[in-house]
């Protein structure tokens, strides 16, 4: 992402100018870098600078900052640079034939697989190696889509919440392999998944990524192409590390059913999943906000083709309805489905009117559980009910709100009427949104995260 922010004069800066800040401090720590140019005649240098940090290595934001002088100055008759293409990372001969080793030499061989392949568009490269080599392929937080779900080696998401069948697979690997992943702290238990009686190949295109759980052998590469060079390199799997690969699967394929959790309101949002799915195309993109409801689409949608997954790695509440706008404009001819809870709905749901204004249509799911759900279930673990403060919500007509936004809107009070409703606002050509109403008792389908 390119950020250009408008900025006071430059004669005017450190003296507290009418809506100046120092930038560089704002954003110096979140985004990759902050440029200034001096002149009007360097604003197309930094900016192509600016693009290509943005691009580089493990993408994320530039910032340029542009004081009015010299975003209303003359840039005179300087160049402008073309586009630099992102370099791509190949990976060390000697690291393939190392990591080949140790794959060859694994029983039970576990991927991680993480942001880098589906920003690569390595999901392929990725299906390829994991059936060259059999190893099991579990998906980073957030980061279901790097393998169709359905796949034979697909082992389950690495969510907040682990069950019986995925420690146990974990338990049972002898080798970790990340490929893609920055072992962010939800993937990694807080940097514990790794154990240290267990081989750890780690592939990133940033060094600094790995130096942080200490690899058995590491890849400063690109996922896609370290993925096929290490496909060519490994022997045939053995048919019991076959068998274990799939009968982890098996376990995933049980999981995503309805019916494991018992719900205690009239709204089952397993149930609700499931029918979305049945409805949307497979190439539908679907946003999840931060925000434990998030967990029942992340248990029970069963993703497919790369690129269908967008959600906040960080937690930050609030991304869904903007983020959904940004997949849209990226991908006009898909649908996109932002499912958002009560509480990061009221943090920006006001982009609904820039989805009316603009005609974008995306469907937009309100799950309504009146509550801020994982701290709400924290208080009454640690305190009894008697304990719970400020997490209650006095949640608006959702419905209502989005009427009032101009665009047609459903409220869904029990499950039997989700699947009429969701149809109707699929067929909607502008933006839609219903409001599914859920009892703050089924906050999540975890049984540590259910309410008491």
């Amino acid at each position: 992402m390119l950020l250009i922010i408008g900025h006071v004069p430059t004669a005017t800066k450190g003296r507290e100018a009418f809506q100046e800040i120092d930038y560089h401090q704002m954003f110096g720590a979140v985004a990759k870098g902050v440029f200034e140019p001096e002149s009007s005649a360097q604003v197309a240098d930094v900016t192509a600078r600016a693009l290509a940090l943005a691009t580089s290595g493990r993408p994320g934001p530039a910032i340029i900052v542009m004081p009015k002088d010299i975003t209303e100055g003359d840039a005179g008759d300087c160049d402008i640079p073309g586009p630099i293409p992102r370099a791509v990372g190949a990976p060390a001969p000697q690291a393939v034939e190392a990591a080949a080793r140790l794959i060859d030499q694994a029983k039970h061989p576990m991927v991680i697989a993480g942001e880098m392949v589906t920003n690569e568009g390595a999901q392929s490269a990725l299906a390829r190696f994991a059936e060259a080599s059999g190893c099991a392929v579990s998906s980073a937080y957030r980061r279901q889509d790097a393998l169709p779900n359905t796949h034979p080696a697909y082992a389950g998401h690495l969510e907040i919440n682990r069950v019986a069948w995925q420690e146990q697979a974990f338990k049972d690997a002898d080798l970790i392999i990340a490929v893609g992943a920055r072992m962010d702290g939800i993937t990694s238990l807080e940097f514990a998944l790794v154990r240290p009686d267990q081989a750890f190949i780690h592939i990133f295109p940033e060094p600094d990524v790995l130096t942080r759980l200490k690899p058995t052998q590491a890849f400063v590469a690109d996922s896609g192409p370290a993925l096929t060079a290490l496909a060519d390199a490994v022997s045939k799997p053995t048919e019991a590390r076959l068998k274990w690969r799939d009968a982890i699967h098996a376990n995933y394929m049980s999981f995503v059913k309805p019916g494991e959790v018992t719900v205690k309101g009239p709204v089952d949002m397993a149930e609700c999943v499931v029918e979305a799915q049945r409805q949307l195309a497979e190439d539908a993109v679907i946003l999840t906000d931060s925000g434990t409801f998030a967990r029942w689409v992340h248990r029970y949608y069963v993703f497919g083709p790369g690129r269908t997954q967008a959600g906040p790695m960080c937690g930050a509440m609030g991304y869904a309805v903007p983020g959904a706008l940004g997949a849209v404009a990226a991908r006009p001819n898909k649908q996109v489905i932002a499912f958002v809870g009560d509480g990061g709905f009221q943090m920006t749901g006001q982009e609904l009117m820039t989805a009316v204004a603009q005609d974008l249509p995306i469907k937009v799911v309100v799950a309504d559980n009146q509550a801020w759900g994982s701290i709400l279930v924290s208080q009454q673990r640690r305190y009894g009910e008697e304990g719970v403060y400020g997490t209650r919500l006095a949640a608006p007509d959702f419905a209502a709100l989005a009427r009032a936004y101009g665009m047609p809107a459903w409220r869904v009070d029990a499950t039997d009427q989700f699947s009429s409703a969701f149809a109707e606002a699929l067929a909607h050509d502008g933006p839609a949104l219903i409001h599914l109403v859920l009892d703050d008792r089924d906050i999540s389908p975890f049984a540590a995260e259910q309410a008491v």
